[in-house]
């Protein structure tokens, strides 16, 4: 599919700034605010933009949150492939993204929880004993120092103003 020029550009600075306005997009791209409103409008209701996201440095607010990233092999369903599983997986809470990966593994999970034993038995109790999961690989996160494009500890919020001629 196919997508126009504005499109695009107003998805890119949407990506760095999901709080910026269509007055300040349009003057951005050289459109009206009306023109950008409704491209806007309608990538949502085109389900291209899905939702809006805040990126926090969760080091400076809560030390018991644990991130993980888990390697997970399985075994492809017939006529399914490894959707069925990657959907079985995403039903659960802690599940906050999940993956198809090339390589040594199949899937990806990034799962959040309360503390290490918290996920630790997530992967025991229910993760590892889906069926077609043949073994996983837990890796913790330990600290972020780049996210999103964004260096973590060094973001300064942009103070210029928008230029238009």
């Amino acid at each position: 599919m196919e997508h126009s020029t504005m499109e695009l550009q107003i998805l890119d600075i949407l990506c760095e700034d999901a709080r910026m306005t269509p007055e300040k997009i349009a003057a951005m791209i050289g459109e009206t605010p009306e023109k950008v409103a409704e491209c806007i409008e309608k990538l949502e209701n085109d389900d291209i933009i899905i939702k809006y996201r805040t990126l926090v440095d969760w080091e400076k607010v809560d030390d018991n949150k644990v991130e993980a990233w888990i390697e997970v092999r399985v075994s492809p369903q017939k006529n399914e492939g490894f959707d069925m599983i990657a959907k079985r997986i995403t039903a659960y809470p802690e599940v906050r993204s999940v993956y198809l990966m090339s390589g040594g593994y199949d899937l990806m999970v990034r799962i959040e929880g309360t503390n290490l034993k918290n996920v630790a038995m997530f992967v025991a109790k229910h993760l590892s004993t889906i069926d077609g999961v043949i073994s996983t690989a837990t890796h913790f996160l330990l600290k972020s120092y780049k996210r999103d494009g964004v260096i973590i500890g060094e973001h300064k919020k942009d103070t210029r103003e928008v230029v238009a001629w």
